[in-house]
């Protein structure tokens, strides 16, 4: 078996007075992120550095305590993450290791001792990480971030001159003159003090465009491949199941292989936990309760129906802005119920769970992609979507699970996935045909697994006898369901109670006077301004405001994408409902 890694880390390098010196502070920091990692607490402290880790134990439970070091010490390790190709890649290691832990995460270091500085250009990790590595042997460190930032990592400078990485940045921000993000995809190096890109692909280029097409059959594959590799586990796992699209075709995926696993001989799931958790929330009545208890239905889960109403959402906003540590408002609308449902959660023994972040970003699925005047604006948008997701629902995916020790693994954004999806012709994503007809968001990936589609245009019925690859996923009404954002789906009258409340506790002359008081990204509306007063309250400096981006949205759209409709540039409303002649309460069926 092998050890997995979420935690949270707390890094301090090259501290003036010696690490002693700082040790009982640096406890008491990595204790404020506790919340990420209950499970049990490590600490590096020697010469001039630390490295704290709080673990949370998913996969052998009893084995993977961190720091991880190499075999004569000269190397030390801080990761929070999971490493999903790792045993592939120790094969790729030439040289002779000791392997001393059964963690996905010990590939890095040992990477680094092969390659140095720059070890992850040299092998391909397919997981989410962020990782503090010191080298004692050559006095130097390296910081790096998974390639799409699932997992949160910031960077600071103290004012001794040492530098400090958290989780968090609320272990930084008493601590650090200024602080950041280390962006998605970089990496650290203490040897030049420079952030530089470790990761590079094809698929970030504005100025390519794909041409390659792709089948149905491939892209489906190429999905339940990523899904089943992000399920490893030896604790009761679960799925995160709103009944839209994404969520759906995860637990549908996951609860088909869970099946399979649990029924061979010996299997350690047979006896441990042989279905599949799934859960979700809303207000009473919303619309994602219906469709989740559907789909959990037809795939036979052990099904969780959580309800909140709103006051026990506006009671707990103030903790969800002290545990995300942004001030968007989308992502605070959003993060609400995902963090209320995460507690209850993490109440029935299940420590991780499967997520569905990441598919609109790949395919266009936000409903102003409707608006996109050609294949080439539609994939330039895409690239802004993927590149900007640690800001937005990898943050919330991240710290709403993670405040209750619950982690969230998304396998929509695995790297082999990634770099697939990517890679083909944006034309085949479209809301609208070659023809120029228009159709539902996320198409492709719709037909991809109408299964039961295929079956019917061959006149062979889906085998009800076993499960096989012709057998529906998901029913028809789920599967052309149209996209419900997250903080949308759960009842829209959460929307509505939180712009009323907002406007209860901000006067008009406040949100006149907002440039003033908040000269960096001033909010726009009294909802926005209430949130970001919060925040203050919790992160009252400048880098801590820097760290949140801004700018005009209308649907979750970037800045750039507003152009594409004049009717776009008089709102400013992240919600899908903005969108107007697009959303409906559904097409009538498949549009081919």
């Amino acid at each position: 078996f092998f050890s997995s890694t979420m935690c949270g880390i707390l890094a301090i390098l090259g501290i003036a007075g010696g690490a002693d010196s700082m040790r009982h502070r640096a406890l008491k920091l990595s204790a404020m992120i506790r919340h990420r990692g209950p499970d049990w607490s490590g600490i590096y402290c020697e010469g001039k550095n630390i490295l704290c880790h709080e673990r949370l134990a998913i996969v052998g439970v009893d084995d993977g305590a961190q720091p991880l070091y190499n075999v004569n010490k000269t190397i030390v390790m801080s990761v929070n993450g999971e490493i999903y190709n790792h045993i592939a890649l120790r094969k790729t290691l030439k040289g002779n290791h000791t392997w001393l832990t059964h963690s996905d995460c010990e590939v890095l270091l040992h990477a680094y001792a092969e390659y140095g500085e720059d070890f992850l250009k040299h092998i391909k990790v397919n997981g989410m990480f962020a990782v503090v590595i010191y080298d004692q042997a050559n006095d130097r460190y390296v910081a790096a971030r998974d390639p799409f930032g699932i997992i949160p990592l910031y960077y600071g400078h103290g004012r001794d001159g040492s530098v400090w990485f958290s989780s968090e940045m609320k272990s930084l921000q008493d601590n650090c003159e200024v602080f950041q993000t280390l962006p998605p995809g970089h990496v650290y190096k203490s040897s030049s003090a420079t952030v530089e890109p470790w990761y590079c692909h094809e698929w970030q280029n504005m100025d390519a465009v794909p041409s390659k097409q792709i089948t149905l059959k491939d892209l489906r594959v190429a999905f339940e491949d990523a899904v089943i590799r992000h399920m490893m586990a030896e604790t009761p796992c679960g799925v995160l199941l709103s009944g839209g699209l994404d969520s759906s075709l995860v637990a549908a995926i996951a609860a088909r292989y869970q099946s399979w696993k649990s029924s061979e001989p010996g299997s350690r799931s047979e006896a441990a936990f042989p279905k599949l958790h799934s859960f979700c929330i809303g207000l009473a009545g919303s619309p994602d309760l219906k469709a989740a208890e559907q789909v959990a239905e037809l795939i036979d889960t052990n099904h969780h129906s959580y309800t909140f109403t709103i006051q026990e959402g506006l009671d707990a906003l103030n903790d969800v802005i002290w545990h995300l540590e942004t001030y968007d408002v989308t992502t605070i609308r959003a993060s609400t119920p995902m963090f209320l449902m995460s507690r209850k959660i993490k109440a029935t023994g299940v420590k991780m769970v499967l997520s569905g972040e990441g598919s609109d970003e790949i395919f266009g699925g936000y409903l102003y992609f409707h608006k996109a005047p050609n294949k080439e604006e539609f994939h330039k948008e895409l690239i802004r979507k993927v590149s900007a997701l640690h800001m937005f629902d990898c943050l919330r995916a991240n710290k709403s699970t993670m405040a209750w020790g619950l982690e969230a693994r998304v396998p929509f954004l695995d790297r082999e996935f990634v770099e697939l999806a990517m890679c083909f012709d944006p034309a085949q994503k479209m809301c609208k045909d070659e023809d120029g007809k228009p159709r539902i968001e996320k198409h492709i990936i719709r037909a991809a697994f109408d299964v039961e589609g295929e079956a019917k245009k061959n006149e062979t019925p889906p085998s009800k006898k076993k499960k096989t690859e012709d057998q529906p996923y998901l029913p028809s009404a789920i599967l052309w369901r149209q996209k419900e954002q997250f903080s949308d789906g759960v009842g829209y009258g959460w929307i509505d109670a939180l712009r009323d409340h907002a406007a209860s506790k901000v006067t008009d002359e406040q949100l006149r006077q907002a440039k003033f008081r908040f000269p960096h990204n001033p909010p726009q509306t009294k909802e926005a301004y209430y949130y970001r007063q919060i925040f203050c309250n919790h992160f009252p400096g400048d880098a801590a405001q820097k760290t949140v981006p801004g700018g005009p949205s209308v649907a979750c759209s970037t800045a750039a994408a507003i152009e594409w409709d004049e009717s776009f540039k008089k709102m400013n409303d992240p919600s899908g409902r903005a969108v107007a002649g697009v959303h409906t309460d559904s097409y009538k069926g498949p549009l081919n």
